[in-house]
């Protein structure tokens, strides 16, 4: 056993599956990207979902009430990530030239890569101080394909593309895959794209 008892990187072995968020603020559909969703009861079935509070979508479901889960599967390309996790719904329309199928209380549910969604009224709100978790129940839910689902390391192993580091001297974000370029990372730096902190970086070999 290492002698470091608070190791961070064992948080990274804990599974994740990912999922776009859809919601919408009255004038626009929106999502993101998101790999904090769980059944956390069974009798009867509620579902946890934890955003960020400098995401968009933290603030629209909150005030809205309600949400999609879709459950991405692994033919999710790159393509998915960057336009739902890479920019902000305040100032983008992230369903532009997209024809999303609607659920029953209205909201998207994407037209492909998904194997399921579940649509989820907010019924309790946790303040987590950077974050704020939904506790929902379940108003419908439907399995589209019996495609396997994309999880958190399937993404990182064989969708996020590798950084170009043959000739930078930096830093690269373990999360989304982001690159500082510098000798030192400052220790308070935040990811611009993700949002995770200096410890979530690795110096580049």
């Amino acid at each position: 056993m290492s002698n470091n008892k608070m190791n961070m990187s064992a948080l990274f072995q804990i599974g994740y599956g990912l999922y776009v968020v859809t919601s919408n603020d009255g004038k626009k559909d929106n999502g993101l990207i998101v790999n904090t969703v769980i059944q956390v009861t069974n009798t009867p079935e509620k579902i946890a979902v934890t955003i960020n509070k400098q995401n968009y979508s933290h603030d629209t479901i909150k005030e809205t009430g309600v949400m999609n889960v879709n459950c991405l599967t692994v033919e999710a390309p790159f393509k998915v990530f960057e336009a739902f996790g890479f920019v902000s719904g305040r100032n983008t329309d992230k369903f532009a030239g997209c024809s999303p199928e609607r659920s029953a209380n209205g909201l998207a549910v994407l037209p492909r890569y998904i194997n399921a969604y579940i649509s989820l009224k907010v019924e309790q709100y946790i303040d987590l101080g950077t974050h704020g978790m939904f506790i929902c129940s379940i108003t419908e839910a439907d399995v589209i394909s019996d495609k396997e689902s994309m999880t958190y390391a399937y993404y990182h192993k064989n969708v996020k593309p590798k950084p170009e580091t043959k000739t930078v001297k930096g830093y690269v974000c373990k999360i989304c895959g982001y690159v500082y370029e510098g000798e030192e990372l400052p220790a308070d730096f935040v990811c611009p794209l993700c949002k995770h902190g200096a410890s979530d970086f690795e110096p580049i070999k």
